[in-house]
């Protein structure tokens, strides 16, 4: 869905060259096209948070990275850092490189992400796509805004999750991504332009007809593909290819020093859309001993921790806007429950908020205020605690 409320008409989405001056100092959202980074690189970028920022890596609800408190770099000293690291391959498009995938994608899938970002950055127009407009392959837990799904032996090229009978093969699904991104270019309006699909004032058909017109292809009467929010992979799992991965839970999305240094151990990370870990590509008689790590470094790799399914906003101190220091409560009055997602927010803006049903716990001018997906409302004037475990559970 697009952000619920717009705090500018100008499109300032930070970026590895254009950060967002927070209330805690300069903050760079460096772009993870389908999560994946090396030990290596997330070696770096902790030494740039130590050395530069305040110590941590936080996670966002699209799978990339944000340092926060650069008060002792500049633009110009980072931007090298990350190229040497390989984390910026095109300066000229890194606020665009907005790509979601399953973070157990199979080769074909990791292929497809590596060839879209390849062709996204040598395209010259496609820089004037919005920083929230959101690319997918496969099933994430988002709303991307154009995304091919596996429908048997072809792929369903969805619009806003939206699947409008538009069918491609394998070999066509980076062409069709990006000609829908133009299709969105060409109808966003220059008056109060939108950023996300779902914004466009004729729906999605109109850029889907758009599109297919461009590829030469007609829209079917296919059976609709309902949109599917996707369990948080934790614990042991198994890769399509026959390895293992691990994944974990990163309390409140946020890495500490301790944490960085064992992750960057690995040979290969996914950060997820959840705000988590994958240590992946490893050989199953590893897998225990990776779990046993992670969970003894405060990543709780099983899913009864009491972290499942709990996210926040920044919050106090890092962002001004906030009511209340989000993540400090949060860790106060979270405990294990099975049921719904719970997202902490330190006002109505919404950031980072699920995609699926969740229970909303929003800071207010007069205190907590808990919303579930039927619209409930409840205003806790004692025990947070057990009014959003009750929450959860409904």
């Amino acid at each position: 869905m697009p952000h619920p409320i717009r705090q500018a008409e100008t499109d300032a989405c930070p970026g590895a060259l254009r950060l967002h001056s927070a209330a805690d100092g300069p903050l760079a959202r460096i772009r993870l096209p389908g999560g994946r980074v090396t030990g290596p690189q997330l070696a770096e970028l902790a030494r740039l948070a130590a050395e530069s920022g305040d110590g941590h890596l936080e996670l966002t609800s699209r799978a990339n990275v944000q340092l926060r408190a650069l008060t002792r770099t500049n633009s110009t000293d980072l931007a090298a850092r990350l190229a040497t690291a390989g984390l910026l391959p095109a300066p000229s498009h890194e606020t665009v490189r907005n790509i979601a995938a399953p973070p157990l994608a199979d080769r074909p899938i990791q292929a497809l992400v590596r060839e879209l970002d390849a062709a996204l950055c040598a395209d010259p127009a496609l820089t004037a796509l919005p920083g929230r407009f959101l690319f997918a392959l496969g099933t994430v837990p988002l709303v991307p805004d154009v995304s091919a799904v596996p429908a048997g032996d072809e792929f369903a090229i969805l619009f806003a999750a939206a699947d409008e009978g538009l069918r491609v093969p394998a070999g066509r699904v980076v062409t069709a991504l990006l000609t829908a991104a133009h299709a969105f270019l060409a109808a966003r309006g220059t008056v109060k332009p939108a950023w996300r699909v779902a914004e466009l004032a004729g729906g999605t058909r109109p850029i889907a007809e758009r599109t297919a017109a461009e590829l030469g292809i007609p829209l079917r009467d296919a059976p609709a593909l309902g949109p599917v929010f996707p369990a948080s992979p934790v614990g042991v799992l198994p890769q399509p290819d026959g390895l293992v991965a691990v994944g974990s839970i990163v309390p409140l999305g946020r890495l500490t020093g301790v944490q960085l240094e064992l992750l960057a151990e690995a040979d290969q990370l996914v950060v997820t859309p959840w705000r988590g870990v994958v240590v992946a590509d490893l050989r199953p008689a590893a897998a225990a001993g990776w779990q046993r790590r992670l969970t003894e470094a405060g990543l709780p790799a099983a899913p009864d921790s009491r972290w499942t399914g709990v996210t926040a906003c920044a919050g106090l101190p890092g962002c001004a806007k906030s009511r209340a220091d989000i993540r400090a409560d949060a860790l106060a009055a979270t405990r294990f429950v099975d049921g719904l997602p719970v997202h902490w927010l330190g006002c109505e803006r919404g950031c980072g908020s699920p995609a699926g049903p969740h229970v909303r716990v929003e800071a207010t001018p007069t205190g907590y205020a808990v919303t579930t997906p039927d619209g409930a409302v409840t205003h806790p004037e004692a025990d947070l605690t057990e009014i959003v475990a009750a929450a959860r559970r409904s």
